[in-house]
């Protein structure tokens, strides 16, 4: 440790300006490779990390269920697979991370909303083309995505998140219909994103709905 005591001036302002980028933990958090060569060792055990902005994207396949049962366990199986494969080089590709998988759900952190938003658009798509490939047209992701603080810590050898962020991101993806993005109103305001939004043509529409265990309703957008 090097202790240092500074005087606010202009010398000072000068200095910082001529700071190099630092890596900062959300950034290196939210980096795929960093998580998949320190899965266990990204917090120590017991060690609790407040993050105060993150993005969070939930997705989940619609009628996978059905899915299983109109082509067969084998084929269902390939297909899933391969969805979990296309969603994590997206989820790579627009700097984020996934965080963990449940089920047909996939579980993401970015480290601003318009990545996640980026992200959300190109895995519809991805699904639809491999539908299409696969001549399964079922295959519709429902996604839920959500920005603010939330709780790093270390549970089952693993990096995880918890907090009020989380909890409403998953409901938000509960509200999701087919092929639908639904996002709360800290992610659409986001400038970058509503630029994204513009620039593919998405329109958003708001509404405004009551979560489970949120006491005020909450602003949502519906992103088709």
């Amino acid at each position: 440790m090097l202790p240092a005591v500074w005087v606010t001036n202009q010398a000072l302002d000068d200095l910082l300006k001529r700071r190099k980028p630092v890596l900062t933990a959300k950034r290196l958090l939210t980096n795929q490779t960093f998580r998949d060569i320190y899965r266990t060792q990204t917090l120590a055990i017991g060690q609790r990390l407040k993050i105060l902005s993150l993005t969070f994207l939930f997705s989940d396949l619609k009628d996978s269920t059905e899915l299983y049962e109109r082509v067969g366990d084998l084929v269902a199986f390939d297909l899933v697979d391969e969805h979990f494969r296309l969603l994590g080089e997206i989820i790579a590709s627009e700097r984020g991370a996934v965080v963990k998988t449940v089920g047909d759900a996939v579980r993401a952190t970015f480290e601003t909303p318009d990545r996640a938003i980026a992200a959300a658009i190109r895995m519809r798509e991805a699904m639809s083309d491999l539908g299409a490939e696969r001549q399964h047209q079922s295959l519709r992701l429902k996604m839920g995505i959500h920005e603010g603080s939330r709780l790093a810590v270390i549970l089952n050898d693993q990096q995880d998140y918890f907090g009020q962020t989380v909890n409403i991101a998953s409901r938000v993806q509960g509200l999701a219909a087919s092929r639908s993005i639904v996002a709360t109103q800290s992610v659409v305001e986001n400038a970058h994103a509503r630029a994204l939004l513009e620039t593919n043509g998405l329109k958003p529409t708001l509404r405004r709905v009551a979560l489970s265990g949120i006491a005020d309703k909450v602003s949502v957008y519906d992103i088709s």
